[in-house]
Protein backbone atom coordinates (compact mmCIF):
# COMPACT_ATOMS: atom_id res chain seq x y z
CA UNK A 1 0.00 0.00 0.00
CA UNK A 2 0.84 3.85 -0.13
CA UNK A 3 1.67 3.81 3.45
CA UNK A 4 5.26 1.55 3.24
CA UNK A 5 5.27 0.67 6.81
CA UNK A 6 2.96 -1.76 6.01
CA UNK A 7 3.59 -5.68 4.86
CA UNK A 8 0.77 -7.47 3.61
CA UNK A 9 0.68 -9.77 0.98
CA UNK A 10 -2.66 -10.20 -1.44
CA UNK A 11 -4.09 -13.19 -3.17
CA UNK A 12 -5.74 -12.57 -6.21
CA UNK A 13 -9.53 -14.52 -7.18
CA UNK A 14 -9.19 -17.46 -9.55
CA UNK A 15 -12.13 -15.52 -11.97
CA UNK A 16 -10.99 -13.17 -14.70
CA UNK A 17 -13.35 -10.48 -14.40
CA UNK A 18 -12.34 -6.80 -14.79
CA UNK A 19 -12.99 -5.64 -11.34
CA UNK A 20 -13.47 -7.30 -8.41
CA UNK A 21 -13.84 -7.44 -4.64
CA UNK A 22 -11.75 -7.39 -1.69
CA UNK A 23 -11.52 -9.21 1.69
CA UNK A 24 -9.35 -7.50 4.40
CA UNK A 25 -7.69 -9.16 7.14
CA UNK A 26 -6.64 -8.41 10.37
CA UNK A 27 -5.27 -10.63 13.24
CA UNK A 28 -4.92 -11.14 16.33
CA UNK A 29 -3.02 -9.94 19.19
CA UNK A 30 0.91 -10.94 18.14
CA UNK A 31 -0.32 -12.67 14.74
CA UNK A 32 1.04 -11.77 11.44
CA UNK A 33 -0.67 -11.75 8.13
CA UNK A 34 -0.02 -15.74 7.79
CA UNK A 35 -3.50 -16.24 9.75
CA UNK A 36 -4.97 -14.91 6.88
CA UNK A 37 -3.79 -17.35 3.74
CA UNK A 38 -6.12 -19.66 5.51
CA UNK A 39 -8.93 -17.70 3.67
CA UNK A 40 -7.24 -17.12 0.36
CA UNK A 41 -8.83 -20.46 -0.98
CA UNK A 42 -12.59 -19.98 0.03
CA UNK A 43 -12.58 -16.42 -1.06
CA UNK A 44 -10.49 -16.71 -4.26
CA UNK A 45 -13.27 -19.14 -5.32
CA UNK A 46 -16.02 -16.41 -4.37
CA UNK A 47 -14.51 -13.80 -6.56
CA UNK A 48 -12.56 -11.55 -3.89
CA UNK A 49 -8.93 -10.61 -3.83
CA UNK A 50 -7.53 -11.39 -0.35
CA UNK A 51 -4.93 -8.85 1.30
CA UNK A 52 -3.15 -9.90 4.71
CA UNK A 53 -0.82 -8.04 6.59
CA UNK A 54 0.89 -7.37 9.07
CA UNK A 55 -0.15 -4.20 11.67
CA UNK A 56 3.12 -2.24 12.47
CA UNK A 57 4.00 -2.55 16.35
CA UNK A 58 1.01 -5.54 16.22
CA UNK A 59 3.10 -8.40 16.80
CA UNK A 60 7.18 -9.36 17.82
CA UNK A 61 6.93 -10.95 14.84
CA UNK A 62 5.84 -7.97 12.21
CA UNK A 63 7.88 -7.21 9.06
CA UNK A 64 5.79 -3.71 9.30
CA UNK A 65 7.46 -2.88 13.12
CA UNK A 66 7.92 -5.59 15.44
CA UNK A 67 7.92 -2.79 18.52
CA UNK A 68 4.90 -3.94 20.48
CA UNK A 69 5.56 -1.03 23.01
CA UNK A 70 4.04 1.76 20.51
CA UNK A 71 1.04 -1.12 19.91
CA UNK A 72 -1.84 1.00 20.07
CA UNK A 73 -5.97 -0.13 19.45
CA UNK A 74 -6.60 3.35 17.67
CA UNK A 75 -3.72 2.93 15.52
CA UNK A 76 -4.48 -0.24 14.35
CA UNK A 77 -8.15 0.99 13.20
CA UNK A 78 -6.16 4.18 11.15
CA UNK A 79 -4.16 1.31 9.70
CA UNK A 80 -6.87 -0.56 8.90
CA UNK A 81 -8.59 3.10 7.25
CA UNK A 82 -5.48 3.51 5.52
CA UNK A 83 -5.75 -0.29 3.73
CA UNK A 84 -9.23 0.09 2.75
CA UNK A 85 -9.12 3.51 1.38
CA UNK A 86 -6.57 2.55 -0.82
CA UNK A 87 -8.14 -0.59 -2.25
CA UNK A 88 -11.09 2.07 -2.64
CA UNK A 89 -8.51 3.99 -5.37
CA UNK A 90 -7.32 0.70 -6.80
CA UNK A 91 -9.28 0.36 -10.45
CA UNK A 92 -9.38 -3.20 -10.20
CA UNK A 93 -11.39 -3.33 -6.96
CA UNK A 94 -15.51 -3.45 -6.48
CA UNK A 95 -15.97 -0.50 -4.13
CA UNK A 96 -19.03 -1.97 -3.28
CA UNK A 97 -17.44 -5.07 -2.32
CA UNK A 98 -14.71 -4.55 0.57
CA UNK A 99 -14.98 -7.24 3.44
CA UNK A 100 -13.17 -6.76 6.53
CA UNK A 101 -12.49 -10.20 8.13
CA UNK A 102 -11.14 -9.72 11.76
CA UNK A 103 -10.08 -12.48 14.37
CA UNK A 104 -9.52 -11.60 18.15
CA UNK A 105 -7.94 -8.18 18.38
CA UNK A 106 -8.55 -7.87 14.93
CA UNK A 107 -12.02 -8.69 15.12
CA UNK A 108 -12.23 -5.40 17.45
CA UNK A 109 -10.17 -3.16 15.40
CA UNK A 110 -12.28 -4.28 12.14
CA UNK A 111 -15.26 -3.61 14.51
CA UNK A 112 -14.11 0.02 15.53
CA UNK A 113 -13.09 0.78 11.74
CA UNK A 114 -16.20 -0.55 10.26
CA UNK A 115 -18.34 1.58 12.67
CA UNK A 116 -16.14 4.68 11.21
CA UNK A 117 -16.52 3.57 7.92
CA UNK A 118 -19.93 2.27 7.26
CA UNK A 119 -21.01 1.70 4.18
CA UNK A 120 -18.11 1.55 2.74
CA UNK A 121 -17.55 -1.66 3.98
CA UNK A 122 -19.74 -4.29 2.21
CA UNK A 123 -19.76 -7.12 5.35
CA UNK A 124 -17.92 -7.04 8.74
CA UNK A 125 -16.68 -10.62 9.81
CA UNK A 126 -16.09 -10.76 13.56
CA UNK A 127 -13.77 -14.59 14.06
CA UNK A 128 -13.94 -14.93 18.16
CA UNK A 129 -13.68 -11.14 18.69
CA UNK A 130 -11.97 -9.37 21.60
CA UNK A 131 -14.39 -6.79 22.23
CA UNK A 132 -13.08 -7.47 25.63
CA UNK A 133 -9.67 -6.10 25.35
CA UNK A 134 -10.98 -2.37 27.47
CA UNK A 135 -12.85 -4.56 30.28
CA UNK A 136 -10.11 -6.72 30.80
CA UNK A 137 -7.57 -4.04 30.81
CA UNK A 138 -8.93 -1.58 32.97
CA UNK A 139 -10.33 -3.85 35.51
CA UNK A 140 -6.41 -4.97 35.95
CA UNK A 141 -5.40 -1.30 36.14
CA UNK A 142 -8.81 0.74 37.57
CA UNK A 143 -6.68 3.99 38.17
CA UNK A 144 -4.09 5.37 35.52
CA UNK A 145 -1.79 5.84 38.35
CA UNK A 146 -1.82 1.87 38.36
CA UNK A 147 -0.86 1.33 34.73
CA UNK A 148 3.03 0.43 34.32
CA UNK A 149 5.05 1.75 31.78
CA UNK A 150 5.31 -1.53 30.56
CA UNK A 151 3.18 -4.41 31.03
CA UNK A 152 3.50 -7.97 29.78
CA UNK A 153 0.93 -10.72 28.38
CA UNK A 154 2.08 -13.42 26.84
CA UNK A 155 5.67 -12.96 26.72
CA UNK A 156 4.90 -9.57 24.59
CA UNK A 157 5.78 -6.16 26.04
CA UNK A 158 2.41 -3.47 25.80
CA UNK A 159 3.36 0.38 26.65
CA UNK A 160 1.45 2.65 28.89
CA UNK A 161 -0.18 4.07 24.99
CA UNK A 162 -2.12 1.15 24.87
CA UNK A 163 -3.50 1.15 28.07
CA UNK A 164 -4.15 4.61 27.74
CA UNK A 165 -5.58 4.47 24.89
CA UNK A 166 -8.14 1.93 25.66
CA UNK A 167 -9.27 3.57 28.78
CA UNK A 168 -12.52 5.69 27.63
CA UNK A 169 -13.18 3.38 24.59
CA UNK A 170 -16.67 1.47 25.22
CA UNK A 171 -17.22 -0.93 21.80
CA UNK A 172 -20.69 -1.56 22.66
CA UNK A 173 -21.53 1.99 22.55
CA UNK A 174 -20.33 2.24 19.48
CA UNK A 175 -19.86 -0.71 17.18
CA UNK A 176 -23.68 -0.78 16.06
CA UNK A 177 -22.95 2.64 13.85
CA UNK A 178 -21.92 -0.53 11.35
CA UNK A 179 -25.88 -1.18 9.91
CA UNK A 180 -24.38 -4.31 7.51
CA UNK A 181 -24.10 -7.71 7.93
CA UNK A 182 -22.45 -9.21 10.49
CA UNK A 183 -21.37 -12.72 11.14
CA UNK A 184 -19.82 -13.57 14.10
CA UNK A 185 -18.49 -16.89 14.32
CA UNK A 186 -17.29 -18.04 18.32
CA UNK A 187 -16.66 -21.09 19.82
CA UNK A 188 -18.42 -22.29 23.73
CA UNK A 189 -15.13 -22.98 25.08
CA UNK A 190 -13.20 -19.42 24.70
CA UNK A 191 -11.38 -18.80 27.98
CA UNK A 192 -9.77 -15.54 26.35
CA UNK A 193 -12.63 -14.03 25.03
CA UNK A 194 -15.78 -15.31 26.86
CA UNK A 195 -18.69 -16.18 24.18
CA UNK A 196 -20.89 -13.77 26.21
CA UNK A 197 -19.28 -10.97 24.42
CA UNK A 198 -20.49 -11.96 21.16
CA UNK A 199 -23.86 -12.78 22.35
CA UNK A 200 -24.27 -9.11 23.28
CA UNK A 201 -22.59 -7.68 19.87
CA UNK A 202 -25.04 -10.10 17.99
CA UNK A 203 -27.77 -7.86 20.06
CA UNK A 204 -25.96 -4.60 19.71
CA UNK A 205 -25.80 -5.02 15.95
CA UNK A 206 -28.90 -4.45 13.49
CA UNK A 207 -28.08 -7.13 10.90
CA UNK A 208 -25.77 -9.73 13.15
CA UNK A 209 -25.70 -13.79 12.99
CA UNK A 210 -24.15 -15.28 15.86
CA UNK A 211 -22.24 -18.68 14.42
CA UNK A 212 -21.31 -20.41 17.66
CA UNK A 213 -19.04 -23.57 17.34
CA UNK A 214 -19.41 -26.64 20.65
CA UNK A 215 -16.51 -27.14 22.44
CA UNK A 216 -14.04 -24.65 20.06
CA UNK A 217 -11.20 -22.07 22.06
CA UNK A 218 -10.13 -19.46 21.39
CA UNK A 219 -8.03 -20.21 17.68
CA UNK A 220 -9.62 -22.86 16.02
CA UNK A 221 -8.57 -26.55 15.48
CA UNK A 222 -8.17 -27.15 11.87
CA UNK A 223 -11.96 -28.82 11.85
CA UNK A 224 -12.91 -25.85 13.93
CA UNK A 225 -11.41 -23.83 10.99
CA UNK A 226 -13.27 -25.90 8.46
CA UNK A 227 -16.56 -25.28 9.60
CA UNK A 228 -16.04 -21.22 10.52
CA UNK A 229 -14.68 -20.65 7.34
CA UNK A 230 -17.69 -22.85 5.77
CA UNK A 231 -19.87 -20.54 7.26
CA UNK A 232 -17.78 -17.25 6.14
CA UNK A 233 -18.07 -18.68 2.24
CA UNK A 234 -22.06 -18.61 2.85
CA UNK A 235 -22.28 -15.43 4.27
CA UNK A 236 -20.07 -13.69 1.46
CA UNK A 237 -21.27 -15.73 -1.28
CA UNK A 238 -23.23 -13.54 -3.91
Amino acid sequence: SSDKSIYGIISEPSSNQKKHGVAIISHGFNGTHHFGRDYFKTLNDLGYAVYTFDFPCGSVNSLSDNNTMNMSITDEKESLKTIVKYFQKQKNIDKKQIVLIGESQGGLVSALAAAELKKQVSNLVLIYPALCIPDNWNERYPRVEDIPEVSEIWGVKLGKKFMMDIRPMKPFETIGNYKGRVPIVHGTDDKVVPLDYSKRAEETYQNATLKIIDKAGHGFKPQERILSNQYVREFLKK
